[in-house]
């Protein structure tokens, strides 16, 4: 039996095995700006939490052998968006993402790193998927021997393989300081970040270059002191560091609708676009 634990949807853990949901907690959120702008979802709860994943599990084949593993564009700034156009525009050699099936994934190939991470949210615990990993190595992807999910190891891999310019991302400022200890080099790249301490956001914050705010009060709050640039304001994500700057800046190219450039005192967060409640 193959088992996979995500935290998705206000961060809610879900469990599914078998490619079945059998477990939904609460979420720690009610309202996601995100979810109610792209899907119509006004409030989190097991039953709309479980809907979606099972939608995703037919759509995408999420947690299954059959799992696509090249996706569409899910958002206009998003992790795996800001990613997928580093390593197209040249500005990345490699990334070290978590694709559920497979744990680490080091890839040099932008439609692959967007499939893996476009709708697929935290990935805490998983078991290996051999059509997962096959397709994952068809599209030019490395995992980690044995699979597992470990971002150092797989910064450390896509060292071992000749990259050197590589964008990581991290969930804990833990993986965040240990990569940062690897590779001065490395784009590090803070995500899945609801609920995170006060303490960790500020550890987390000295070394990232990006940040997701998701739902997080403090991550927020770190923005105040430590962001340069801003892309998006309900669940934005802020550039730390010149390099991670000029990461947001050439996923901004690709934008193909308006965009608002405006020098002014940041974060913008606007109330009403904000996650309720922010953790």
């Amino acid at each position: 039996m193959d088992r996979h634990v995500l935290e998705t949807m206000g961060r809610a853990r879900v469990v599914v095995e078998d490619g079945r949901v059998v477990e939904v907690s609460s979420p720690m959120i009610r309202y996601c700006p995100l979810w109610a702008k792209i899907r119509g979802i006004e409030e989190l709860n097991e039953r709309v939490i479980k809907d979606n994943v099972e939608f995703r599990i037919r759509d995408f084949g999420m947690c299954t052998p059959d799992r696509k593993v090249e996706l569409e564009v899910f958002v206009k700034f998003g992790a795996s968006e800001t990613l997928m156009t580093a390593l197209r525009k040249g500005l990345l050699d490699a990334t070290v993402t978590v694709c559920e099936g497979a744990g680490t994934v080091v890839t040099s190939n932008p439609a692959l790193v967007q499939g893996i991470g476009a709708r697929l949210g935290g990935v805490m615990e998983t078991t290996p998927v051999k059509g997962i990993l096959r397709s994952i190595t068809e599209k030019g992807g490395i995992t980690l021997d044995p699979p597992a999910i470990d971002q150092p190891a797989g910064l450390q891999l896509a060292i071992r393989n000749g990259y050197k310019r590589v964008g990581v991302t991290v969930c804990t400022a833990t993986d965040a300081e240990q990569c940062r200890a690897i590779s001065e080099d490395a784009i590090i790249f803070g995500v899945h970040l609801t609920g995170i301490t006060r303490t960790d956001a500020e550890k987390l914050c000295r070394v990232a270059d990006l940040v997701t705010a998701c739902a997080s009060q403090y991550i927020r709050e770190q923005a105040k002191v430590r962001a340069i640039l801003q892309a998006g304001t309900a669940i934005p994500i802020f550039a730390l560091t010149p390099a991670g700057k000029e990461l947001l800046l050439e996923r901004a190219k690709e934008i193909e609708n308006g965009l608002l450039l405006s020098a002014m005192q940041l974060p913008v967060l606007p109330s009403e676009k904000q996650p309720i409640p922010l953790i």
